[in-house]
């Protein structure tokens, strides 16, 4: 009996060795990911008033949960049952993120607000009215914020997937467990914190120590560009990852766009073809995000007509 445990215990010890050693792989394999959920996440949280930003993140962080709760075991039934339907849906999912940054591209340079510097309440509900304004924005902000994290987590999960397909299936569920975990505590951390650093910057700026004061001035300083830039990162990210994945699906596409990209960089230099893949990928992203709202703007004129 004492060496049926031993010999339990030692097939426990080698399932966790291997999953520890196959997360750090699939972590490797889904950076690039992780950078675009983040500026993605810390975008959706820019015009929150500050005393919510922290429910906001959190309520986006427990929607992502629930999002890897379904996407987990949803990936390993279909790669068991339709292994083949899982690019089609990661392309509909693509299509959806160039969909959405092209729509707020337009809405930035169609809707400008023209409301007097001076004037920023004009316009605005008072009182109640106002509070329900901004509960019904905030939502909005974190449903849009969890519909993309959905997509986002989708080629997380299948990018993980694919790294461990060999595997045995205890091995497969840990690896896809430990990388959702690690994912989701790790994007809404640092969204976290990087809201709260005005906070960490007025702390700062009121201490006694010179060092303390400037280094909290100067937070102050930067945090409205970071966010400013997050906001820019966030909506380029939904063109580079939605245009990487439909780019990806069309091998072909795929093919043409990396011989351009080395061609261009001399076919030496990695670094300035990988920047141009990016841009290559970012493009198609703007193309198919234009080919959707105009599809999308052209079924609702039809609609419209049937109607009337």
């Amino acid at each position: 009996m004492g060496g049926s445990l031993l010999l339990l215990l030692d097939d426990i010890a080698s399932v966790l060795d291997d999953v520890a050693t196959m997360t750090k792989l699939a972590a490797k394999k889904t950076a690039g990911v992780l950078g675009d959920d983040l500026a993605l996440n810390a975008k959706q949280v820019t015009g929150v008033e500050p005393d919510r930003e922290l429910p906001v993140v959190w309520a986006v962080a427990r929607g992502s949960a629930i999002n890897k709760a379904i996407l987990v075991p949803g990936a390993l039934v279909i790669s068991w049952l339709a292994p083949w339907a899982i690019g089609p849906l990661l392309v509909l999912g693509g299509g959806f993120l160039c969909y959405e940054g092209v729509e707020k591209v337009l809405h930035k340079l169609l809707h400008t607000s023209h409301t007097p510097d001076g004037d920023e309440d004009a316009g605005r509900p008072s009182g109640g009215a106002a509070s329900v304004a901004g509960t019904a924005e905030e939502q909005r902000k974190i449903s849009a914020a969890i519909r993309t994290d959905f997509i986002l987590s989708a080629e997380i999960i299948v990018i993980t997937l694919g790294v461990v397909a060999a595997r045995p299936l205890v091995t497969r569920v840990g690896v896809l467990v430990a990388i959702s975990v690690a994912m989701t505590v790790g994007v809404y951390g640092l969204v976290a914190g990087i809201v709260k650093l005005d906070d960490l910057g007025l702390r700062l700026a009121g201490s006694s120590s010179r060092i303390g004061r400037t280094t909290g001035l100067a937070i102050l300083a930067a945090a409205p560009w970071l966010m400013r830039a997050l906001s820019v990162a966030g909506t380029a990210a939904m063109f580079l990852v939605g245009g990487g994945i439909i780019a990806h699906a069309l091998p072909a596409v795929e093919h043409a766009l990396a011989d351009a990209a080395a061609a261009a960089a001399g076919g030496s230099d990695e670094p300035l073809a990988g920047l141009l893949m990016m841009a290559a990928n970012a493009f198609v992203g703007a193309v198919a995000g234009l080919a959707v709202v105009g599809v999308v703007t052209m079924a609702a004129r039809l609609r419209g007509l049937v109607a009337g």
